[in-house]
């Protein structure tokens, strides 16, 4: 029986695979964890499949290595691949661009077996940067998927979409298998588009079923964030999908009567925000990345509802 699977979605991810394994190779701490590592390709165009086959020649039998082809592309996709290819109880997923301390399958295993009620945990991810970010970052970087919550385990608060992002996620999968439906509203970043938040639906339909999501901070993965995404248009681009997911979400577990009242609380509270935001930064808004970021996600937030109505998610779940 294995017991913990580590999965790698990845999409034209030759380069950046290679640091992953590696890390995965020299990981301590395992010899009571029955563990596995497969990689999802996501329908690459690159030689992803080729950098694998080149790992699997000399890869420990300890722990295999295996590799799927997913063709049909976007993030959730493969995820949902992973679960079904997965052999161990407990999934971890984690990004081609996150790499995992020495000890972080020993840490996410451990977790799991600590808390048999936890669905999903995620712990802290720290932010490696090519180039140093823009002033006032720290107000953003949960965009970029960052999590440095302190050094004690807590409990989200999927209520109010406070979550872990999918990177460097563990799922207990017989949770996902009963919980998660096969067809999500939202599919993830594709065809050019920055709409996030396929991450926290899948939480929150755990959250539904009674499952409980925690924060483990034995649990340290490193973020490599290159130049490119700490430019302006970037950035800017990011808040706005972050922002736009916001009503999909927001009503994945409510009921039908509920949603009116939730849908306009996101259009009043936002307009409040957005307006308080103006008058502090109205100055600044072309200058100031990170204050342009913030109106950009309260600005979409505020609009969320709209995008939503008009069919562009099909997020009305009941």
């Amino acid at each position: 029986m294995v017991d913990f699977t580590v999965a790698i979605p990845t999409y034209n991810g030759a380069q950046r695979l290679p640091l992953v394994l590696e890390r995965l190779r020299s990981q301590t701490e395992t010899d009571l964890v029955s563990w596995e590592v497969i990689v999802i390709d996501n329908n690459s165009k690159d030689n992803t499949s080729a950098v694998v086959q080149k790992y699997q020649q000399d890869w420990p039998d300890v722990f295999p290595l295996k590799y799927y082809f997913e063709s049909q592309q976007g993030l959730v996709f493969a995820r949902q691949r992973a679960i079904k290819e997965a052999k161990g109880s407990l999934v971890g997923f984690l990004d081609d661009d996150n790499l995992p301390a020495e000890d972080w399958v020993a840490a996410a295993a451990a977790f799991g077996s600590k808390y048999p009620k936890a669905g999903a945990y995620g712990g802290q991810i720290h932010g490696d940067f090519e180039i140093n970010p823009p002033k006032n970052f720290q107000r953003i970087k949960s965009f970029l998927s960052i999590r440095e919550l302190g050094s004690e385990p807590k409990l989200y608060r999927p209520e109010v979409l406070n979550l872990p992002p999918g990177a460097a996620l563990v799922v207990r999968r017989e949770a996902w298998l009963k919980s998660v439906p096969n067809t999500p509203a939202l599919i993830g970043r594709i065809n050019g588009s920055m709409l996030s938040g396929e991450d926290y639906e899948s939480l929150l339909y755990l959250h539904k079923a009674g499952w409980k999501i925690w924060y483990n901070p034995a649990m340290h993965t490193y973020h490599q964030i290159p130049k490119s995404r700490l430019e302006r248009d970037y950035l800017i681009s990011l808040a706005k999908g972050v922002g736009l997911c916001i009503a999909p979400l927001r009503i994945v577990n409510a009921k039908n009567w509920q949603k009116p009242m939730i849908l306009s609380r996101i259009i009043l509270g936002n307009l409040r925000r957005a307006t308080l935001h103006w008058i502090k930064h109205r100055e600044q808004l072309e200058t100031d990345t990170i204050a342009a970021c913030e109106m950009e996600f309260f600005l979409s937030s505020l609009v969320s509802p709209f995008y939503l109505l008009r069919g562009v998610i099909a997020g009305s779940r009941d």
